[in-house]
């Protein structure tokens, strides 16, 4: 569906759901969500959409605004029309600066996340040359051809220094 078909309330409606998947897939980190980049990347989406909201809210008042010029504007209860209208106008601008204050919350978020990263282990495991395999003593971690546990992998230090308990 395109957007020319859909209806301003059908689209407010589409992003809201898509913020509420976001929500439910970044419950857990995972495959595409796991790194500091990820978030960054994320970030700076939500932070491109809050840069909108306020063009969007000053443009769903425009019905109100033409249909109250028009005096085709009525209010429930019998309220008084120009007060419900003032209090509309006075809600949206408040709304409007509360969205305009997100919006640079959101971008110093994005900018602080920006330096940030993961170091990721790209190196292969050590595989055994066939030699055989030999155990740490000190917590049974196996290493690769016949060492004799040149640095426990439990507390990094060489046998020598190393106190840890026997298997």
């Amino acid at each position: 569906m395109t957007t020319q078909t859909m209806t301003p309330a059908a689209l407010a409606d589409q992003a809201a759901e898509a913020i509420r998947s976001i929500n439910h897939l970044t419950r857990t980190t995972g495959e595409g969500w796991q790194y500091p980049g990820d978030a960054y990347t994320v970030i700076g989406a939500l932070a491109h959409l809050s840069r909108m909201l306020p063009q969007a809210l000053t443009q769903a008042m425009q019905p109100v605004s033409d249909t109250h010029q028009a005096r085709l504007l009525t209010a429930d209860g019998g309220a008084d029309v120009d007060q419900a209208a003032s209090r509309a106008v006075q809600a949206a601008r408040t709304a409007i600066a509360r969205a305009q204050r997100l919006s640079q919350a959101l971008d110093s978020l994005h900018s602080a996340v920006a330096p940030l990263g993961c170091q990721v282990d790209d190196e292969p495991d050590e595989e055994p040359c066939g030699e055989g395999m030999c155990q740490c003593y000190c917590v049974g971690v196996l290493h690769a051809c016949g060492c004799d546990c040149p640095r426990c992998s439990y507390c990094q230090q060489s046998p020598e220094d190393c106190d840890c308990p026997d298997e």
